[in-house]
């Protein structure tokens, strides 16, 4: 039976790139690496030109990710992906394509959100798409509070006027962590890690999800009900149908006076110029916003809420830890080889 062949899209960086590729290739993948988002890609050449294929292009834009797995004529049986590279329709049903000599079997996420995946068109064409749900959860939970911290203490406002030479001072005294309720919607891993961690340091947590609510956490009965009783409302949704909008306009409106919204899930749960107008609202109750994911990311990033002093930016970087990471690729690479070797047992695979 000849080797199974796998394109990574984007490699885990630093030294996670060589752990990576070598658990693929004892997994006994034939691996073709894409150079295009690799640090040091002549380092990654001379390390692995005898036991791994390169290629180099954005994989982010369609056309180059459909060229790329086609050429030739050959295909891959795998393709995997750690910044959510999307995966339509057209591309699908081109890389399934009976007349390739690989024909696509599954798509792999070092991560946790399928998003990018037309998981609809993925069934219809046989592709499994797994990912590594829980990978990045206690990455995630500490950078929620670390945006909570920075946005009660002001910490950018502090740091920027020191930088200009100025002795900047609170014009009020600000809250502790203990004296805030924290909101948090959707009580999966990574929700059920920030819970633990804010009950520790003495918030009073609150959540709203399909899952059972148990200590720390009390249990709101809607979403209306726990934005209009907490302080602080975190995010830890992942992108669906039923979620897509979820935090719009009206939402907003029912939120605390003073309140804060940190968003490290997805940017699509967040209308973005709703909440944009809010911010810039002086009589609205939300002071200020944390948000870690965009509706449009990496080179088509685009966000109303550029710009906006009361609003804290960062470029979906909450689950890159060492840890994080390396757990992810090294997840991603067995639940592929296993797929590949018709053995689905325990592997999670996302569904529509």
């Amino acid at each position: 039976m000849p080797q199974p062949r796998i394109l990574l899209l984007d490699a885990a960086p630093g030294g996670l790139l060589d752990r990576e590729l070598a658990r693929l290739l004892d997994h006994g993948l034939a691996v073709t690496l894409n150079l295009r988002r690799v640090a040091d890609s002549a380092a990654a050449r001379a390390a692995w030109a005898i036991r791994v294929e390169f290629a180099d292009f954005d994989a982010f834009d369609e056309s180059a990710l459909l060229a790329a797995t086609v050429r030739g004529g050959l295909g891959y049986d795998a393709v995997k992906s750690r910044g959510g590279v999307p995966m339509r329709a057209a591309f699908l049903a081109s890389a399934t394509d009976p007349r390739l000599a690989r024909r696509l079997r599954a798509i792999g996420r070092a991560g946790a959100g399928t998003d990018h995946v037309d998981l609809a068109a993925a069934a219809r064409h046989g592709v499994a798409v797994t990912h590594t749900p829980g990978s990045n959860a206690n990455a995630v939970a500490e950078f929620a509070l670390a945006q909570l911290l920075a946005l009660t203490r002001d910490l950018a406002a502090h740091n920027e006027a020191a930088h200009r030479g100025s002795w900047r001072t609170p014009v009020a005294p600000t809250v502790e962590l203990s004296e805030l309720t924290l909101g948090i919607v959707g009580l999966g891993r990574t929700g059920l890690a920030l819970a633990t961690r804010a009950g520790a340091l003495g918030m009073d947590v609150q959540a709203f999800s399909r899952r059972p609510a148990g200590a720390p956490v009390r249990a709101a009965d809607s979403l209306r009900t726990l934005l209009a009783g907490s302080d602080v409302v975190s995010l830890h949704l992942p992108l669906t149908p039923q979620t897509r909008g979820l935090i719009g306009r009206a939402e907003l409106d029912l939120m605390r006076p003073g309140s804060v919204l940190l968003n490290t899930a997805r940017g699509g749960i967040v209308d973005e110029q709703a909440l944009a107008d809010a911010l810039r609202d002086p009589a609205h109750p939300l002071a200020a916003a944390a948000v870690d994911t965009f509706e449009h990311e990496h080179a088509a990033f685009a966000s109303p809420l550029a710009g906006l002093p009361n609003a804290l930016l960062t470029p979906h970087v909450a689950g890159m830890t060492r840890s994080a990471m390396a757990t992810a690729a090294l997840r991603c690479a067995d639940h592929l080889a296993a797929l590949l070797a018709g053995r689905p047992d325990g592997v999670p695979v996302a569904t529509a």
